[in-house]
């Protein structure tokens, strides 16, 4: 119980935690003060950035971590899907434990590469003998499952493309769901048929995801829980930035995600199912993977949970399993020569940062590392006037030259530390002095990813997806 109640209050504190001031934090005595040097160190140490060799939709990605559990409950995974030009990564917030987001961040995108991939690509890759990571390269994730439990993962994935290829092709948010309802229920049938503390330990805990699907300039963003997707729009008029938010979070505050969860079981249960903004008081996201202790049926939990791990994990007022699904909600959008980043994040960025201002955050960013390319003169003409004007602009941008030159750590720094005067060095200590065991009721883990699209490749393309559609029309008289 106690562990619920601390759970309410982080949640609490976080979601308020603008009204948190910076004398509050100083009460925690003897912290240690860091240097911004060691600052420096520790927002960076997760920093990863990415450049595609080949000329595409997307020039790059940054991406960057900072945990705050111990372990760190965040995953994430970025890849290039093979035997098609596309690019797929997701963002993983687990809860109850960091194993059901780790088995997710790398399975799910199997799943999805394979299921998207044309059904006769599919069918030849599997002539030739094909495993789960015959789909995708990974760009930033070396670690494979445990040599114990990764034949279990494969004989799922086998039968999932099994039926896969038995089955006509669907459109992409279609494969979408099915790929994430489908791992879903394996992750159950794995843990009952083995009981292995390992399968038994994914189910039990759970996580949520924001997956980012791209093949041409078709993007598709699918979300189960409360990670956050925002797409940086630069409006070329104005030359101001707009957000466009590309998920909807799954969680109390979403008023039909309730209603969705209250109409599917009785009446006599709408004042336990969702109480004090959790699920049946206990889970704060409405819809994740794992989590099966608000899925199976009470004879299972009876049977198989409970003694294995006493009778804390079933639920209060557990009657009408299940309560919680891993069906994400996907929205599709096309690419267009404005659209020039977008930024997917766990809901550690959301507490501090609203979308709006993570998009200026990051257009600012771009603006910014613009004077630390090499200056290139415009072909043609040019005078000594212009040359001056240019080599001018770029000293006054001198002052605004970026502290990290990796878009993530700067959107993470300015959720640590800024105040209406600019990011305050000691503020950002303090957050990251606080001590493990205090540490989570002020922050929770934060991972983000950012992908930034080449506009001049999108609008080629554009042109050229223009000039095929004229030629398919029937010829003038």
């Amino acid at each position: 119980m106690f562990k619920f109640v601390l759970n309410d209050a982080a949640s609490y504190v976080r979601a308020n935690v603008r009204e948190f001031s910076l004398n509050a934090l100083r009460l925690l005595p003897q912290l240690p003060q860091l240097s911004p040097y060691d600052v420096n160190l520790v927002l960076r140490e997760n920093e990863f950035v990415y450049n595609f060799p080949v000329e595409g939709i997307i020039r790059s990605y940054e991406t960057n971590q900072l945990g705050s559990n111990s372990p760190c409950e965040d995953s994430r995974t970025e890849a290039s899907l093979l035997h098609r030009n596309g690019f797929i990564c997701g963002i993983f917030d687990g809860h109850a434990g960091a194993s059901c987001g780790q088995v997710v961040s790398k399975r799910l995108l199997r799943y999805v590469s394979a299921a998207t991939l044309p059904r006769q690509v599919l069918q030849a890759q599997m002539k030739e003998g094909c495993s789960s990571q015959s789909f995708l390269k990974c760009h930033n994730d070396n670690v494979d499952f445990v040599s114990e439990i990764r034949p279990i993962y494969e004989a799922s994935f086998q039968k999932y493309i099994k039926q896969l290829s038995e089955t006509p092709q669907r459109d992409v948010t279609s494969e979408l769901v099915h790929a994430f309802l489908q791992l879903d229920e394996n992750l159950s049938e794995e843990a009952l048929a083995h009981s292995d503390v390992r399968t038994m330990s994914v189910a039990l805990s759970g996580a949520v995801a924001c997956l980012v699907h791209l093949e041409g300039l078709q993007l598709h963003v699918a979300s189960t829980g409360d990670c956050g997707a925002v797409l940086g729009v630069l409006d070329p008029q104005t030359q101001q930035w707009h957000p466009k938010k590309l998920n909807t979070e799954h969680n109390a505050d979403n008023m039909s995600e309730v209603r969705r969860i209250l109409a599917e079981h009785p009446k006599d249960e709408r004042e336990t199912v969702i109480r004090n903004g959790r699920l049946l008081s206990q889970l704060a996201p409405l819809r994740a993977f794992g989590d099966f202790r608000y899925k199976w049926s009470v004879d299972t939990m009876q049977q198989k949970v409970v003694p294995m791990f006493g009778e804390h994990t079933m639920a209060p007022n557990y009657y009408t399993p299940p309560y919680l699904t891993a069906r994400p909600d996907v929205q599709q959008h096309e690419l267009g020569p404005n659209d020039k980043f977008l930024v997917i994040a766990s809901d550690g960025l959301w507490d501090f940062l609203s979308p709006s201002e993570v998009v200026s955050l990051v257009g600012e960013h771009i603006n910014s590392k613009k004077i630390l390319e090499p200056m290139r003169l415009p072909e043609g003409d040019i005078t000594l006037q212009e040359i001056s004007d240019q080599l001018a602009e770029r000293k006054a941008g001198l002052t605004r030259k970026p502290v990290d030159q990796n878009a993530a750590t700067h959107l993470i720094r300015n959720a640590l530390g800024a105040t209406d005067y600019g990011i305050e060095h000691s503020k950002i200590s303090y957050y990251l002095s606080l001590p493990k065991d205090v540490v989570r009721l002020y922050r929770d883990d934060i991972t983000i990813t950012v992908i930034y699209f080449n506009s001049e490749h999108i609008a080629h393309q554009l042109q050229q997806d223009g000039t095929s559609s004229k030629g398919d029309t029937a010829p003038a008289a």
